[in-house]
């Protein structure tokens, strides 16, 4: 079904302030990261206060479920009516979410809050990124958006500290009520420094497509937070039937959109070599790096000894390694190859996750820190570099979904990711800890499941604690084995995007 509506179609005009734009835009980017990194520190407070423990997982998979589903819809949508209106709209919806997060007073009504949020942040990440791109030539855009993905850096610095704060001298609800006054300080900005021109335009809206979508994308995610919060494995009969059921809607879409005259997702896009080829390098980015690195604190807290502060702290090396590298690459990108730049910035990862895949008992934190850095150096080029050569390689009135569709395909990598490395950690620590038999006290031979879970226990003989401390460094090293195979193909894949060079006269296609 779609509906055809006589709209004014706005159009932005050389009149924006492009400082104000800036501003709201960065602003809105920051606040919206920080909250997920303050949330994710004030989680054990929050389930104290408001009890079930059951549903703690569920309070970042509804916001990630959310934020995957509508993040394409938004998209088109603004490639439909306008940046300006739908990233207000976007910006109202996580100012919403943020109130109902903050008068929570039960689980229920936190998760409904979170959902609301990441609805909102569905929006504001893309069209962040695109209304950016349509401020700026491509030659200041490489530099402004290498500017840019390094402010990426403050939430994770800041969270922890913030969350902290907030929980520690006032009350957690104001983690939620922060965002208020900083996200209409963002939208003021924006609303008042970009200047559309109105253009009367016909507009269809694939209302079908959208529901098939949405559907399609919560039947796929919803199976990896099932397995992650309920329980279920990948062979139960619940999740088989999700993953039949969310394949069976993507097909259902694909053939929707193959008729309807104005798709959510026009799938001449994935005909593009750019698109499709990125698609995957982010899928395969978000399952490794993700997906592996998801488990770091359990390692940094059970292996190294560090307090949650300090582990969480201990990869900030990798975001340092990638600011650098994502300046660095915004001023390369319309001086050399975009292929050739992030074949040799993929060198850096292989590097970094090979050394991580031998780690061993005497690796001390110098050398961790020393690895992310390396892993970092490499990861940069994603900060801002694919966003440029997708809004390059797309007409300008496909940028919007563009933006919107590449980024999903990173946030399904990484939810899988997580998942499946989760799930792989626990079987192998669980099957490798079962193998000591009777070297176990009983007390812990009869709780294999929670040992796996709570750690190294305290008070351990020296030679069963360093046999024990031995086998959770193997089981990661296996991880970071199968993370280090995935980069290897990111890096393979890079070497089949075009051989051009980002610049102005580069013609849309």
């Amino acid at each position: 079904m779609e509906n055809a509506i006589i709209k004014e179609e706005p159009l932005l005009t050389n009149k924006s302030n492009k400082i104000l734009v800036m501003m709201g835009l960065i602003i809105g980017l920051i606040f919206s990261e920080l909250d997920e990194t303050i949330v994710n520190t004030a989680m054990p407070t929050i389930i104290k206060d408001l009890g079930g423990l059951s549903l703690y997982g569920w309070v970042a998979g509804v916001y990630m479920l959310s934020l995957s589903a509508f993040m394409p819809i938004l998209g088109k949508l603004a490639d439909l009516f306008g940046r300006k209106k739908v990233y207000l709209i976007s910006m109202a919806f996580f100012i919403g979410g943020s109130i109902v997060c903050g008068l929570s007073h039960s689980m229920t009504m936190l998760l409904i809050g979170r959902g609301i949020q990441g609805l909102g942040a569905g929006g504001l990440m893309p069209l962040a990124m695109t209304i950016s791109s349509d401020l700026f030539p491509v030659e200041q855009r490489a530099k402004v958006q290498g500017f840019m993905g390094p402010i990426m850096f403050i939430p994770m610095l800041l969270g922890p500290l913030m969350g902290g704060f907030f929980v520690d001298q006032i009350s957690w609800h104001w983690i939620f009520f922060v965002n208020i006054p900083v996200g209409v300080l963002a939208a003021l900005l924006l609303a008042s420094g970009l200047k559309e021109q109105m253009e009367t335009k016909k507009v269809t809206i694939d209302w079908i497509g959208a529901l098939l979508l949405i559907s399609s994308i919560i039947s796929l995610l919803i199976t990896p937070v099932l397995i992650e919060n309920e329980g279920y494995s990948w062979g139960s009969p619940l999740i088989i039937s999700l993953l039949c059921l969310g394949v069976l809607l993507i097909g259902i879409f694909i053939w929707v959109e193959s008729k309807v005259k104005e798709p959510i997702i026009p799938l001449h896009l994935f005909k593009n070599r750019n698109i499709l080829v990125l698609s995957m390098i982010v899928f395969t980015v978000g399952v490794g790096l993700m997906g592996s690195f998801s488990s770091f604190p359990y390692f940094a807290q059970n292996v190294l000894g560090l307090t949650p502060t300090e582990a969480g702290y201990l990869t900030l090396p990798m975001m340092v390694g990638a600011v650098v590298s994502a300046m660095v690459c915004g001023f390369l990108l319309t001086k050399v190859r975009y292929r050739e730049l992030f074949g040799i910035a993929f060198i850096m990862p292989i590097i970094g996750f090979y050394l991580f895949s031998h780690m061993n008992i005497h690796t001390t934190i110098v050398q961790i820190i020393i690895f992310f850095l390396i892993a970092g150096l490499g990861l940069g080029v994603m900060f801002g570099g694919d966003n440029l050569i997708v809004q390059e390689s797309v007409e300008k009135k496909h940028r919007g979904i563009a933006l919107a569709t590449v980024p999903l395909f990173q946030s399904i990598g990484a939810t899988v990711g997580v998942s499946i490395f989760g799930t792989l950690l626990s079987s192998t620590l669980t099957s490798d800890l079962g193998e000591l038999g009777d070297k176990l006290p009983k007390s812990m031979s009869e709780h294999m499941n929670s040992l796996a879970a709570g750690g190294i226990p305290k008070g351990l003989p020296s030679e069963l604690y360093t046999t024990i401390k031995t086998i959770f460094i193997e089981s990661f090293q296996h991880i970071y084995s199968y993370a280090f195979f995935l980069t290897i193909i990111s890096f393979i894949l890079c070497w089949f995007l075009k051989k051009e060079v980002l610049s102005s006269k580069q013609n849309d296609e």
